[in-house]
């Protein structure tokens, strides 16, 4: 899944989803990976699973990630980020 990281917003949000781009809001600043730690404790905690199972495959320096999922369908995913 493909994400867009806005960081140092006033809370960790998922807020919605535009041309297959998940925008997900970060209190955590971009610095030494804790914008990428905050993502992957935000995805699994959203999506009720473990954090080993969310991994960021490219975009680690950049706002725009490419994010697996392990476990889950597109459609589980789906449903479950808009609760």
């Amino acid at each position: 899944m493909r994400v867009k990281v806005i960081p140092r917003s006033s809370k960790n949000q998922v807020a919605g989803k535009e041309h297959d781009i998940y925008k997900i809001k970060l209190t955590s600043p971009p610095i030494e990976g804790k914008a990428n730690e905050a993502l992957i404790a935000l995805l699994a905690g959203k999506l009720r699973i473990p954090k080993k199972s969310v991994e960021i495959i490219s975009g680690k320096r950049s706002r725009l990630k490419n994010v697996r999922i392990v476990g889950l369908s597109e459609q589980s995913i789906s449903s479950r980020l808009k609760e």
